[in-house]
């Protein structure tokens, strides 16, 4: 997914961990709240850890852990016991923490007395901030050492540090505390069957603030902290409200909504836009390929969202040839700090353009777009940045000019694999055997046959139809010459890759799924690719891995060589649906819900490879992202792909062909988007109720004509 691999024991936050996010803000704490900074915890704001300790004790004790919960991305709630400093097994003293994340936070910090006994109580704040960067922590290699002054006043302490020029700074305030040497102390007396109540907060400070003036009150007011707040209410409002038969499938469905609208982040040069990021807790940026498909597969949700990348991306389009970051002219970014001007990226850089299959994803996103009725000026802006995208991908992306794209990086500084799987030893032959580059993906020549059609179409209803008869004829040569050299005759499936002599690497992997998703399989074929998905080397019970268990490089809890990812199913499953293989669509879409009630309906990036008949638990891969964008995507991309639901605003068409699993009840969603309309939608079995659709619009039954159907080159007849 990301620049550096999640692939790393160092980042793991161990068992119980609980993550907050807001925006690109994250905090990871121990479960009764604490942060510790010989743990990847903290609070960390712009690729900063802005809080490396903040540990509470009560009469100097530590708070045991009753139990944690998150009631919204960005809150968390901590209920914990204050132990005896006398041994004594019962205390009448709990604690919570009810804490609310932003640029900062708050936390409420409440202490229940159930004695019949006033209780003197001294609670305590241990306070630091290391401002390490975000990686440093992650890998547990500290490379920096600020040098830090602490300033106290009156209920408050103000951490300032400067490092090489650079300086950072936080301001803690907690009301009628007493500065120490470790942070900041309150004494007061809980009265009996009563309870007591404080507020501390923290921000990071800003060139805006002037500490010298005295503590910022008004940037301390919890209204700052909780305009996260107000925009995740917004985002509620404007999404739409899915109710099913199953509660644990709706609350899979609110919960992906809840977490998309969390993980959006802005981009500081166009505040009206968003766009979402990768994944907490490591990677709150803007990726490429994550945001490309993540807001393709929400487009149900919020169409708007997938603007805002197309148009952020845009504007970091490459334009010149640069080793280090691998920009080229025409390729779409791999990742990119948008708030931070620091070099965290890959290359050195705070951009780093490394990867194969944004740029074609790029233009499949935008045809998507017009289609889903997003506005026409906006998508006409976007078409000189499309066919820049296909400009590298005929100059740049075909290194030898055989008619495949294929990636080897530039420096020793990027990525080795530029593929969704981008992890050194991600892609393998069924042996074992690494392949080496130049590699040819399967799946990225399945992206760049959908974005020659999404292009195509797009010229179609323009009127170019010269452009539109070239690129349908460059997608026809790609897909002819695709299933004849990565077909595998023999095994009944696609090749994962060509390596750099043009041999087939013959591993076993989920990525042909995602061909099924583009359209780049023939027909014929398509049964095989998906008994093959479907085995028990492939199928796990819970989910397709991503390498079959008979491969070389098989292993369960590896990153990329024999887990299950929750996105990588989500495309499997459309693609099943694309070519009318419904009840393999219907199991797998089942499992991967299934397996979601066991985190709480919140899917996470990844979880281990092992058998549902051996385990009765999808078991939790160590250092998996979560909440992370194309996982919290899934339920909203499996219920889309098994209602066949495609609207088609340009041409009044709706497709809607619903085939839920049984076990998953009905359907009813208001709200729901489809061009400027909100429209009410009621799904039993294969009974569909529709109200407000577009004036105009028709509701058909099937599955949406590939684009090769509408786009018809004998005449360009328009069907």
């Amino acid at each position: 997914m990301a620049g550096w691999n999640a692939d790393n024991a160092a980042g793991s936050t161990g068992q119980g961990a609980v993550t907050l996010v807001a925006g690109s803000s994250f905090c990871i704490s121990l479960p009764n709240g604490d942060v510790f900074p010989h743990h990847p915890h903290g609070i960390f704001y712009q690729d900063t850890r802005i809080l490396s300790r903040w540990a509470l004790t009560v009469n100097g004790q530590p708070l045991e852990p009753l139990g944690a919960w998150t009631p919204s991305p960005f809150q968390g709630m901590y209920v914990g016991r204050a132990t005896r400093s006398d041994g004594r097994a019962d205390s009448p003293l709990t604690v919570e923490r009810k804490r609310e994340l932003g640029a900062g936070f708050v936390e409420d910090i409440t202490v229940h007395n159930y004695s019949v006994e006033p209780a003197a109580c001294e609670v305590a704040l241990s306070v630091d901030a290391d401002f390490s960067d975000l990686f440093e922590v992650k890998d547990g290699r500290f490379l920096r050492r600020w040098e830090q002054t602490r300033r106290p006043r009156a209920g408050s302490v103000t951490i300032e540090a400067t490092w090489q020029g650079s300086r950072n700074g936080i301001v803690v305030r907690v009301r009628d505390a007493e500065v120490t040497a470790d942070g900041l102390v309150v004494n007061m007396v809980v009265p009996p069957h009563g309870k007591w109540t404080v507020r501390a907060t923290v921000l990071p400070l800003s060139a805006e603030t002037d500490v010298d003036a005295g503590v910022p009150t008004v940037a301390l007011s919890a209204d700052l902290i909780s305009a996260q707040e107000r925009r995740q209410r917004a985002w509620e409002e404007r999404v739409p409200l899915p109710r099913t038969g199953n509660p644990s499938i709706e609350r899979s469905l609110m919960r992906s909504h809840d977490d998309i609208g969390a993980l959006r982040i802005v981009d500081p040069l166009h505040p009206d836009r968003m766009v979402v990021a990768a994944g907490a807790p490591w990677f709150m940026a803007l990726f490429g390929r994550d945001a490309l498909l993540s807001s393709c597969m929400v487009l149900p949700v919020d169409a708007t969202l997938a603007l805002g990348t197309l148009q952020t991306l845009a504007d970091r389009q490459g334009s010149k040839v640069d080793l280090l970051t691998e920009e080229q002219p025409g390729r779409i970014l791999h990742e990119v700090r948008l708030d931070v001007g620091t070099g965290l990226a890959l290359g050195g850089r705070s951009v780093y353009y490394g990867t194969a299959d944004a740029t074609p994803l790029f233009v499949t996103l935008l045809g998507e777009a017009s289609r889903w009725g997003l506005p026409a000026e906006d998508i006409a802006a976007l078409l000189p940045n499309a066919d820049r995208a296909l400009d590298w991908i005929r100059d740049y992306g075909d290194l030898d000019g055989d008619g495949f794209v294929e990636y080897e990086r530039l420096s020793d500084q990027g990525l080795i694999n530029q593929g969704w799987k981008d992890s050194w030893d991600g892609i393998n032959f069924a042996d074992g055997r690494i392949a080496e580059a130049p590699i040819a993906l399967c799946e990225v020549q399945g992206y760049v046959y959908s974005a020659y059609l999404a292009r195509a179409w797009m010229a179609y209803e323009a009127g170019d139809d010269a452009l539109a008869i070239d690129l349908r004829e460059r997608a026809e040569r790609l897909k002819a010459q695709f299933n004849e050299q990565f077909w595998l005759q023999d095994r009944g499936y696609y090749a994962i890759a060509l390596d750099r002599d043009k041999r087939p690497v013959d591993a076993c992997a989920s990525n042909m799924g995602h061909c099924l998703w583009s359209g780049i399989v023939d027909e014929d074929k398509a049964p095989l690719v998906a008994r093959r998905l479907m085995s028990p080397e492939m199928f796990s019970g819970w989910g397709v891995r991503t390498l079959a268990t008979d491969m070389g490089a098989y292993n369960p809890v590896s990153y990329h060589n024999g887990s299950v990812w929750p996105h990588d199913n989500a495309l499997i499953v459309a693609g099943l649906m694309r070519y009318g293989l419904v009840k393999e669509a219907q199991r797998l879409s089942s499992a991967l819900m299934e397996a979601a009630e066991f985190t709480e309906n919140r899917l996470p990036e990844l979880f281990c490879g092992f058998s549902r008949a051996d385990y009765p638990e999808p078991l939790p891969y160590p250092t998996a992202c979560s909440p992370q964008a194309w996982a919290s995507a899934t339920p909203v991309m499996l219920v889309r792909s098994l209602l066949r639901y495609e609207p088609h605003v340009s041409r009044g068409e709706l497709w809607l062909d619903p085939a839920l699993p049984e076990t998953w009840g009905g359907l009813r969603t208001t709200n729901l988007p489809i061009g400027e309309a909100r429209v009410t939608l009621d799904v039993s079995g294969s009974r569909v109720d529709i109200a407000g659709l577009p004036e105009g619009m028709v509701h058909r039954r099937g599955t949406r004509p590939p684009l090769t159907d509408l786009v018809d080159l004998s005449g360009l007849r328009r069907t």
